[in-house]
């Protein structure tokens, strides 16, 4: 019975020994850092993954993640400098740096990011408050996102949060106005078009006017060498006619009948009305030209 009750005690025992060291060890994986609670007091903090102990029943181990965490902030209106209404949606990316006072202040990671959020809306809407429209969406938009990541890491540093960056998503004008703006600059885009258009058919009709003279100038040109030769061609012709005529007048006279006969019996509707007697046809009665 004695020996029986010593093999229970040992099993139980061994049993309760397992059951404290089970307790007593932890894991933290890389992504992972562990705070240390006893009694619900933070006492230490482990940030070296792999195996670690603590104290049985009176300690307890908080994982907090140390990787870099994002944000999806909800979008929201915000109102410009120059009174325009912007439809804001952004970003943050962030790192739990000190898991004490991230643990004291917000606890879980839900929590965090719904204080974040909060954090975030309000530096969007005081920098962006301040600047224009322009500024907002074409100028200074990365100077402007600088300027609220230092806004909010400087309220994130107490909740034990380091912010990484900001981003803006997307920042346009509200749906009517957006419409509204889409048709003025489809209508200033227009009357652009329209004026450039008009610009270009005046420059085409100089071009035109211009090109058409200057074709006229060569035109005339030409007429005008060309009657010059022509006037010169004459002239040497009609010499080349006169000493022909000076050497041998028949000879002349007969070329200028076959021409005149060429030009005026060519195939086709002819029709002569003249006596065959005249000296026109001398040629046909007698090779010599003579009546």
């Amino acid at each position: 019975m004695i020996k029986k009750l010593g093999i229970t005690g040992l099993i139980v025992l061994l049993f309760a020994s397992a059951v404290i060291l089970f307790s007593a060890a932890f894991t933290v994986h890389q992504t992972q850092q562990a705070l240390i609670l006893r009694f619900g007091e933070a006492i230490r903090i482990v940030t070296n993954p792999g195996l670690h102990f603590k104290m049985p029943i009176a300690d307890d181990a908080v994982y907090i993640d140390k990787r870099i965490l994002d944000l999806d902030s909800e979008s929201q209106e915000v109102i410009a400098s120059d009174q325009k209404r912007l439809v804001v949606d952004a970003y943050s990316r962030y790192r739990i740096t000190d898991a004490l006072k991230y643990y004291q202040s917000v606890q879980t990671s839900a929590r965090a990011n719904a204080r974040l959020s909060q954090i975030l809306n309000s530096a969007v809407r005081r920098v962006l408050g301040a600047a224009t429209f322009e500024e907002i969406v074409r100028d200074k938009r990365p100077e402007l996102m600088k300027k609220i990541t230092e806004q909010v890491n400087n309220e994130a540093t107490a909740l034990g949060m380091s912010i990484i960056d900001v981003k803006i998503r997307r920042a346009d004008l509200p749906e009517a106005n957006s419409q509204a703006v889409y048709m003025r600059m489809q209508t200033a885009r227009t009357k652009e078009a329209n004026d450039i258009r008009a610009r270009g058919q005046e420059q085409a009709k100089i071009i035109t006017s211009v090109a058409d003279r200057e074709a006229k100038i060569i035109i005339a040109e030409a007429n005008k060498i060309s009657e010059i030769t022509r006037g010169e061609g004459d002239a040497e012709r009609n010499s080349i006619y006169a000493e022909s005529y000076g050497k041998d007048p028949e000879f002349f006279k007969f070329y200028r009948s076959m021409v005149a006969y060429e030009e005026s019996l060519k195939s086709g509707d002819t029709r002569l009305v003249i006596s065959p007697d005249t000296d026109f046809f001398n040629y046909f009665k007698d090779p010599l030209g003579s009546e």
